[in-house]
């Protein structure tokens, strides 16, 4: 599980360090993708990118929208690994859908993480803060 917000410079070749404890779980690869809906960059542990993929295929979604949702997910995805130095290098289409500049924050969202730009981040930390109360009240919990 990923928890926690880091922020993190990032170096002048689009490379960023991500917090140890991330390290250990995303040691066995990864794949970095655009946040569906969200301008930021997802970072899913392999084992975590294969489950969506294995759900997507049983889905019964009409083959047009499937294959628009396979093309929207897996044609913007990158496999990444960790430099000596604990480093993965941001590519370049991704960082600049997600707005990232020299600073990057580093959030821990589950069974994922997330790169934000630090606009981003305040403007979608304020929207979720906001609405919080009302998503755990209608998940019953």
């Amino acid at each position: 599980m990923f928890i926690g917000e880091y922020q993190y410079k990032v170096d002048e070749k689009g490379r960023v360090p991500l917090p140890p404890r991330f390290r250990r779980e995303l040691k066995e690869g990864m794949v970095l993708s655009k946040g569906m809906g969200e301008k930021c960059i997802a970072v899913y542990p392999i084992r975590e990118w294969k489950k969506l993929a294995d759900k997507l295929a049983e889905k019964t979604v009409i083959p047009a929208n499937l294959r628009k949702l396979n093309r929207a997910l897996f044609g913007s995805a990158f496999g990444a690994a960790f430099d000596g130095q604990g480093r993965i290098k941001l590519p370049d289409t991704l960082r600049a859908y997600a707005e990232i500049g020299d600073t990057t924050i580093v959030v821990g969202a589950n069974a994922r993480v997330e790169l934000w730009s630090e606009e981003g981040w305040k403007a979608e930390q304020t929207v979720a803060e906001e609405q919080a109360s009302q998503i755990i009240e209608s998940l019953g919990a």
